[in-house]
């Protein structure tokens, strides 16, 4: 498996910064992020290192497909059966500020929409 020693999200899934763990398997952890945007917003990622969509193989497809799946399942669980979103920023100029592949499950509230 692929890891940076450089990269917060691999340091969290070694264990070597402490997280709120909401869920951990042999491919991913679930965590509630430190700087949260909405009253539930938890963390998905996988434990294998890699930043971006397109860094994909079939590997890979595999592994993400269950973490959504995973999310799904989860969701339920934190009163999030009335809706959620899942969001996955790819890239410095949509957000993402750990080049490390994560997914944010964001609810608990009302969403909007804004441009």
């Amino acid at each position: 498996m692929t890891t940076d020693k450089d990269c917060i999200f691999c340091k969290i899934v070694a264990g070597e910064i402490p997280s709120a763990k909401v869920y951990e398997d042999g491919e991913m952890v679930v965590f509630k992020d430190i700087h949260p945007l909405t009253k539930i917003h938890l963390l998905a990622v996988p434990k294998e290192h890699f930043a971006a969509l397109s860094e994909m193989d079939e590997k890979r497809e595999a592994l993400v497909g269950r973490m959504l799946g995973k999310i799904g399942a989860l969701a339920p669980s934190f009163g999030l059966s009335e809706g959620y979103r899942v969001v996955a920023n790819q890239g410095i100029s949509a957000g993402q500020t750990v080049p490390h592949l994560h997914f944010h499950l964001l609810g608990g509230e009302t969403l909007g929409w804004e441009k």
